[in-house]
C-alpha cells in the first residue's frame, strides 16, 4: 500500500514524533509497502544539510526559531494546490496517516478530504499541557488554536460522524482532529485512556514508538559487564530536551539534596544548560555531575546500557516518556517520577513516592521526595539489590512489531 505521513516538522529535525516516524518509514518499506512523507520544509544549517530523498515531499515554509530548524508551512488553498500538483507524480495513495498536531494535521486532512481518502490519526501531543509548559497565556493560545483549526478544517464536517465538537480547551482541539479520522492511535495506554476519557475518541488503538531492531541488536551485542563498578558509586543518567517540562533542574537539586554518592551524567541539550550547570555549581552536590551533551543516537544507547539507572523527571507531560523504555530495553531499571509511565512499564523501577515497582496514585512532584527516592536506589544499587529491568519490554518495544500493528489499524481502516 501507499502510505502519506503528515508531519508539523521535517523528518530530518529533531524531536520524538521526527524520530518515530523516521522509523515507521523505514520498517514500512521493509515490509514492502511504499512511504512518502509531507512536511515543511527544513531551513538554516540542518535543513541545507538533509540528503535529498524521493520519499519527501518538502512543502514550501517559513523558519519560526532562531536556529531556522523549525518551521511553518501555512494551511490554505495555496498550499493545497502545491501539494496536490507534488502528488500527481507519486503513485496512487491508500491511506493518509496524520502524525501532526497542528498546520502538518491541518494539510493533512485537508488533502485527505479533497481526495476521499481514509485517515490514521495519531495524536502525539497532550496540547493542554505542552501549551500551559511552554507560553505565558495558555488559555488564550489555545483560544486561539481552536479558532485556527475550524478555519482550516471548516470542510471537515462533510466527514464527521456525530455532534460538531464544541469548546476551545485542549481536548476540544483534538476531538476535532479525531472525529475526522477513520481511527485514532496513541503512543501509550495511559494518554489513550485520557482521551476515550475525555470524549476525544471512542476507541483509541495503543502502538508504542518504537526502537529500531538493528540499532537495539547492535547495543545488546556490544561488551558489557556491569559488574564493573566505578570507585565513584553507581552511574545515574538523565537524558532529555532541557526544557522547563523535563524537570531537570528539580532533579539537580534533588541530587544536592540526596547527599548520594554517584556519577550522574546528564544527556541533552536545551534552553535550561546554562541554568543547570550554575545550579549545580552553587549547590556542589555530593555525586559528581558530567553534562555530556547532545550525543549519536547509538552512543546515547550505550551510555544507557551502562548506567546503573535511568533518571525520569517529567510529570504529566510526556504522552509516552521514551527513555524507560529504551532502558528497559537494554536492561536498565529506571527511577520514575510520572506514575502514568510507571504504569505503563508494569515492573522494573523505583516509584517516587511510591515504593519499589509501586506508582502512587498521585504523582509527587516535591524534590524532597525525588530525593528520597534517589537516596533508596542507589543503597539498593550499591547493596546489589537494583530491581530488574521489565524483561518483556524488549520485544514489545521493538520497532517491527509496533510496524506490524500499525499495518493491522490500516488494514482494518482499508476493509472499513
Amino acid at each position: 500500500m501507499h502510505v502519506v505521513f503528515f508531519g508539523d516538522q521535517h523528518v530530518e529535525s529533531f524531536g520524538g514524533a521526527q524520530v518515530s516516524m523516521r522509523l515507521q518509514r523505514r520498517f514500512l518499506e521493509r515490509a514492502g509497502h511504499t512511504v512518502t512523507v509531507v512536511a515543511p520544509r527544513m531551513h538554516g544549517p540542518r535543513g541545507r544539510a538533509v540528503v535529498p530523498d524521493a520519499a519527501f515531499v518538502d512543502l514550501p515554509s517559513v523558519p519560526i526559531t532562531p536556529d531556522r530548524e523549525y518551521s511553518l508551512t501555512w494551511p490554505g488553498r495555496r498550499t493545497d494546490a502545491w501539494l496536490d500538483r507534488a502528488m500527481r507524480r507519486r503513485p496512487p495513495v491508500d491511506i493518509v496517516h496524520v502524525q501532526a498536531d497542528f498546520w502538518g494535521a491541518f494539510i493533512g486532512h485537508r488533502f485527505a478530504e479533497r481526495h476521499g481518502l481514509p485517515v490514521v490519526q495519531t495524536l502525539h501531543n497532550r496540547v493542554d499541557v505542552g501549551i500551559e509548559a511552554t507560553t505565558p497565556f495558555p488559555g488564550t493560545v489555545l483560544r486561539v488554536l481552536n479558532a485556527w483549526e475550524r478555519r482550516a478544517l471548516r470542510a471537515w464536517e462533510r466527514r464527521a460522524v456525530g455532534d460538531v465538537p464544541r469548546g476551545h480547551d485542549g481536548w476540544a482541539y483534538l476531538r476535532r482532529l479525531a472525529v475526522q479520522s477513520d481511527a485514532v492511535t496513541a503512543p501509550s495506554a495511559h494518554f489513550a485512556r485520557r482521551l476515550e476519557a475525555h470524549g476525544v475518541a471512542p476507541r483509541v488503538d495503543v502502538i508504542w514508538n518504537g526502537i529500531d531492531d538493528d540499532v537495539l541488536d547492535a547495543a545488546l551485542a556490544e561488551a558489557h559487564d556491569p559488574s564493573e563498578r566505578s570507585d565513584a558509586g553507581p552511574l545515574l543518567v538523565w537524558m532529555g530536551r532541557m526544557s522547563p517540562e523535563k524537570r531537570l533542574l528539580a532533579f539537580l537539586e534533588a541530587v544536592a539534596r540526596s547527599g548520594i554518592r554517584a556519577r550522574v551524567e546528564v544527556l541533552g541539550g536545551g534552553g535550561q544548560r546554562r541554568a543547570a550547570e550554575r545550579l549545580v555549581a552553587r549547590s556542589k552536590p555530593a555525586a559528581s555531575v558530567v553534562f555530556s551533551g547532545r550525543r549519536p543516537y547509538g552512543d546515547s544507547l550505550a551510555r544507557l546500557r551502562a548506567a546503573d539507572a535511568l533518571v525520569q523527571t517529567s510529570i504529566g507531560f510526556e504522552t509516552q516518556g521514551m527513555t524507560p523504555f529504551e532502558a528497559a530495553a537494554l536492561g536498565t531499571p529506571s527511577i520514575v517520577s510520572d506514575p502514568d509511565i510507571a504504569r505503563e512499564l508494569g515492573s522494573g523501577f523505583w516509584a517516587v513516592g511510591g515504593g519499589v515497582d509501586a506508582p502512587p496514585v498521585v504523582a509527587d512532584a516535591s524534590v524532597d521526595a525525588l530525593a528520597r527516592t534517589l537516596r533508596e536506589a542507589v543503597a539498593d544499587i550499591d547493596a546489589g539489590r537494583a530491581v530488574p529491568a521489565n524483561p518483556t519490554v524488549r520485544e514489545r518495544f521493538r520497532q517491527s512489531s509496533r510496524t506490524a500493528a500499525m499495518v493491522e489499524v490500516y488494514e482494518r481502516v482499508l476493509r472499513g
